[in-house]
């Protein structure tokens, strides 16, 4: 009955769509920049297990345990820790300059090479959108770039926390509706804050965040100017975002608290596998509305209405839309290995689709709200990316809130220099 309720949404939400739609501005995506930090910031094993031996602040079990959990999250030697983790001796009570400077460096990085790339001058941008979950100074983090890059005093601000690693495609959806209505630039950077956030206690559910996130910016310059659609890379098709807050264990799935000793940390629920692959599960059900062609969206409904008719209730189930008749990529959230594998078994998608997800996590970690440019990154080091392609992000957040990007791409991709692939993508993909 739930399918064929899905369906019967789908299908009306399609005609709606379709007859409601009002004219809008096309958005632009000029270009964007993901921050690649110094070398010797890289986290390898040995470092992370003297950097838990150091504190003294974990006991055996929870340090075993956090070996145990970095040898098997899918991570190289490679991703990168925040300065905050350098610093000798461990310094608990001094965490806020560490974190101004860890948000400086990733910020500052990623949108000096992007205004460099697409030569627009800080004072043509009309709105700048900030999204770091974990981190909201005073003042704040807007200001800290309005201040360094001189954007002008009309320049419409936007600062976000709290969205988790939903927070980059976010952005880009308030970009998008902002510039869809009026002429102008959008600049979103996008970053977390991992140094203030480690965690400094042996509760196992909050100590598995210490273990995947790792440092990592972006910046996208989006327009709705359309005489530059010829310097474009790429235009937004569509946005979509759902919230699944209001279930309880969707709400906990990653959740911010302090153990029973007082120490602060991310909780992440046993249930976040679940909670995603439900969540995705009505997420993609309003999308294929918008994105699946007529065929394709015929096609699933002969398959779950005969399944129905005949009563066979296991086969409802198992019937998903194919998604890659809608896309030739996928830029899907790359929270940790089983969420990637759970994405790609619910979605029937391949191991050469769910590629950019497995290699940006083996390659970077979990970055949070940056993760889905690191894999566009990817994409376009490979040479993938091909003009008249459809692009899918897809990201999750805290809360649990599911946001997708749609992307036509309007020139065939090439490498450059600022890409964080250009020195090592001939190494990848790796088994």
């Amino acid at each position: 009955m739930m399918h064929l309720q899905l369906l019967a949404i789908a299908v009306i939400s399609s005609i709606i769509f379709f007859l409601c739609r009002r004219r809008r501005l096309p958005v632009l995506l000029l270009d964007y920049s993901c921050h690649l930090p110094d070398p010797e910031r890289r986290c390898t094993l040995d470092l992370f297990e003297y950097i838990c031996l150091r504190s003294r602040l974990f006991n055996p079990e929870s340090s075993s345990f956090m070996t145990s959990i970095f040898c098997k999250s899918g991570l190289s030697k490679e991703t990168y820790t925040p300065p905050y983790l350098f610093q000798p001796p461990l310094l608990l009570s001094s965490k806020h300059p560490l974190a101004i400077q860890e948000a400086e460096e990733g910020l500052f990085a990623a949108v000096s090479s992007l205004l460099n790339k697409t030569d627009v001058p800080p004072e043509k941008i009309s709105h700048l959108i900030v999204a770091c979950s974990m981190f909201s100074p005073t003042p704040s983090l807007t200001s800290m770039l309005v201040r360094r890059f001189g954007f002008t005093d009309s320049v419409k601000t936007y600062n976000l926390s709290g969205m988790g690693c939903s927070g980059g495609t976010t952005c880009i959806d308030l970009a998008t509706r902002l510039l869809s209505q009026n002429h102008g630039y959008a600049l979103v950077a996008v970053t977390e804050s991992n140094g203030i956030n480690w965690y400094f206690g042996n509760d196992r559910n909050m100590l598995i965040p210490n273990c995947i996130f790792r440092v990592g910016s972006a910046a996208v310059l989006l327009t709705s100017d359309p005489t530059l659609r010829d310097s474009a890379k790429m235009e937004i098709l569509h946005t979509l975002r759902t919230h699944h807050g209001t279930d309880d264990s969707a709400y906990k799935a990653g959740y911010q608290m302090e153990d029973a000793d007082g120490n602060l940390g991310i909780a992440i629920s046993k249930d976040l596998v679940r909670v995603a692959a439900v969540g995705l599960k009505r997420h993609v059900s309003l999308l294929a509305s918008q994105v699946l062609p007529l065929s394709e969206i015929a096609r699933y409904a002969f398959k779950v209405v005969l399944s129905y008719m005949t009563g066979n209730r296991k086969a409802i189930a198992s019937h998903v839309p194919d998604f890659m008749k809608a896309f030739d990529h996928v830029c899907i959230h790359a929270g940790g290995k089983a969420v990637i594998e759970a994405m790609g078994k619910s979605l029937r998608l391949g191991n050469d689709v769910m590629e950019p997800a497995r290699m940006t996590l083996h390659r970077f970690g979990n970055t949070s709200s940056s993760l889905v440019f690191y894999e566009l990154a990817y994409l376009e080091a490979k040479g993938r990316v091909k003009e008249g392609d459809r692009i899918w992000m897809l990201a999750f957040g805290t809360g649990f809130k599911a946001c997708t990007i749609v992307l036509r791409v309007l020139k065939d991709s090439s490498i450059d220099s600022a890409n964080p692939w250009s020195h090592c993508v001939s190494r990848y993909p790796i088994s």
